[in-house]
Protein backbone atom coordinates (compact mmCIF):
# COMPACT_ATOMS: atom_id res chain seq x y z
CA UNK A 1 0.00 0.00 0.00
CA UNK A 2 1.57 3.55 -0.93
CA UNK A 3 1.68 6.31 1.64
CA UNK A 4 0.42 9.69 0.42
CA UNK A 5 2.22 12.20 2.54
CA UNK A 6 -1.61 14.37 1.85
CA UNK A 7 -4.67 14.29 1.18
CA UNK A 8 -5.27 16.73 -1.99
CA UNK A 9 -8.68 18.67 -1.12
CA UNK A 10 -11.38 21.08 -2.72
CA UNK A 11 -10.72 24.68 -1.81
CA UNK A 12 -14.05 25.80 -2.49
CA UNK A 13 -17.27 25.07 -1.55
CA UNK A 14 -18.96 24.51 -4.73
CA UNK A 15 -21.29 21.76 -5.38
CA UNK A 16 -22.23 19.86 -8.56
CA UNK A 17 -25.36 19.27 -8.33
CA UNK A 18 -26.21 16.78 -11.40
CA UNK A 19 -23.12 14.54 -10.47
CA UNK A 20 -24.38 14.42 -6.37
CA UNK A 21 -27.54 13.33 -8.09
CA UNK A 22 -26.18 10.71 -9.94
CA UNK A 23 -24.13 9.56 -7.20
CA UNK A 24 -27.34 9.58 -4.79
CA UNK A 25 -29.20 7.51 -7.52
CA UNK A 26 -26.61 4.66 -8.05
CA UNK A 27 -25.82 4.72 -4.30
CA UNK A 28 -26.81 1.13 -2.55
CA UNK A 29 -29.10 1.51 0.34
CA UNK A 30 -27.44 1.66 3.81
CA UNK A 31 -28.17 -1.25 4.88
CA UNK A 32 -26.40 -2.52 1.63
CA UNK A 33 -23.59 -0.92 2.26
CA UNK A 34 -23.17 -2.19 6.19
CA UNK A 35 -23.83 -5.89 4.62
CA UNK A 36 -20.88 -5.11 2.13
CA UNK A 37 -18.51 -3.70 4.75
CA UNK A 38 -19.16 -6.75 7.06
CA UNK A 39 -18.05 -9.42 3.76
CA UNK A 40 -14.96 -7.20 3.24
CA UNK A 41 -14.28 -7.61 7.26
CA UNK A 42 -14.76 -11.33 6.63
CA UNK A 43 -11.79 -11.27 3.68
CA UNK A 44 -9.89 -9.03 5.82
CA UNK A 45 -8.37 -11.75 7.88
CA UNK A 46 -4.77 -13.17 6.46
CA UNK A 47 -5.80 -16.74 7.98
CA UNK A 48 -9.37 -16.87 6.07
CA UNK A 49 -7.70 -15.90 3.12
CA UNK A 50 -5.25 -18.22 3.33
CA UNK A 51 -7.62 -20.93 3.87
CA UNK A 52 -9.61 -19.75 0.47
CA UNK A 53 -6.55 -20.28 -1.47
CA UNK A 54 -6.22 -23.37 0.12
CA UNK A 55 -9.57 -24.84 -0.94
CA UNK A 56 -9.19 -22.92 -4.39
CA UNK A 57 -7.86 -25.82 -6.44
CA UNK A 58 -10.68 -27.88 -5.09
CA UNK A 59 -11.79 -29.58 -2.46
CA UNK A 60 -9.63 -29.87 0.92
CA UNK A 61 -11.26 -31.57 4.08
CA UNK A 62 -10.36 -29.90 7.88
CA UNK A 63 -7.14 -31.75 8.05
CA UNK A 64 -5.86 -31.36 4.94
CA UNK A 65 -6.35 -27.64 5.64
CA UNK A 66 -4.79 -27.44 9.00
CA UNK A 67 -1.73 -29.20 7.82
CA UNK A 68 -1.36 -27.15 4.58
CA UNK A 69 -1.63 -23.37 6.48
CA UNK A 70 0.31 -24.70 9.77
CA UNK A 71 -2.98 -24.83 12.21
CA UNK A 72 -4.86 -26.68 14.82
CA UNK A 73 -8.29 -28.32 13.39
CA UNK A 74 -9.67 -26.25 15.93
CA UNK A 75 -8.54 -22.85 14.51
CA UNK A 76 -9.54 -23.96 11.22
CA UNK A 77 -13.23 -24.92 11.66
CA UNK A 78 -13.31 -21.80 13.71
CA UNK A 79 -12.87 -20.14 10.62
CA UNK A 80 -14.25 -21.53 8.51
CA UNK A 81 -17.44 -20.65 10.47
CA UNK A 82 -17.13 -17.52 9.64
CA UNK A 83 -16.13 -18.11 5.97
CA UNK A 84 -19.69 -20.41 5.70
CA UNK A 85 -21.92 -17.70 7.68
CA UNK A 86 -20.77 -15.18 4.87
CA UNK A 87 -21.35 -18.19 2.24
CA UNK A 88 -17.56 -18.25 0.96
CA UNK A 89 -17.39 -21.54 1.20
CA UNK A 90 -19.71 -24.99 1.42
CA UNK A 91 -18.56 -28.82 2.87
CA UNK A 92 -19.56 -31.98 2.07
CA UNK A 93 -19.96 -34.48 4.67
CA UNK A 94 -18.50 -37.84 3.63
CA UNK A 95 -17.92 -40.06 6.21
CA UNK A 96 -16.16 -38.72 9.15
CA UNK A 97 -14.68 -36.18 6.83
CA UNK A 98 -15.43 -33.07 6.09
CA UNK A 99 -14.92 -31.30 2.61
CA UNK A 100 -14.54 -27.70 1.74
CA UNK A 101 -14.70 -25.43 -1.29
CA UNK A 102 -15.06 -22.38 -2.26
CA UNK A 103 -19.21 -21.36 -2.76
CA UNK A 104 -18.93 -20.52 -6.33
CA UNK A 105 -17.03 -19.10 -8.81
CA UNK A 106 -17.61 -15.35 -7.61
CA UNK A 107 -15.44 -16.09 -4.65
CA UNK A 108 -12.66 -17.13 -7.01
CA UNK A 109 -13.46 -13.98 -9.13
CA UNK A 110 -13.24 -11.53 -5.85
CA UNK A 111 -9.49 -13.09 -5.15
CA UNK A 112 -8.40 -12.99 -8.49
CA UNK A 113 -9.16 -9.17 -8.61
CA UNK A 114 -8.21 -8.36 -5.78
CA UNK A 115 -4.98 -10.19 -6.54
CA UNK A 116 -4.53 -8.03 -9.40
CA UNK A 117 -5.19 -5.06 -7.76
CA UNK A 118 -2.13 -5.00 -5.30
CA UNK A 119 -0.18 -6.34 -7.94
CA UNK A 120 -0.50 -3.33 -9.67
Amino acid sequence: MRKLDSIPTCECDEIHGERVQRCREKMPETETLYDLADFFKILGDSTRMGILFAIDGGPLCVCDIAEALGMTKSAVSHQLKGLRAADLVRYKKVGKNVYYELADGHVRDIIEKALEHIAE
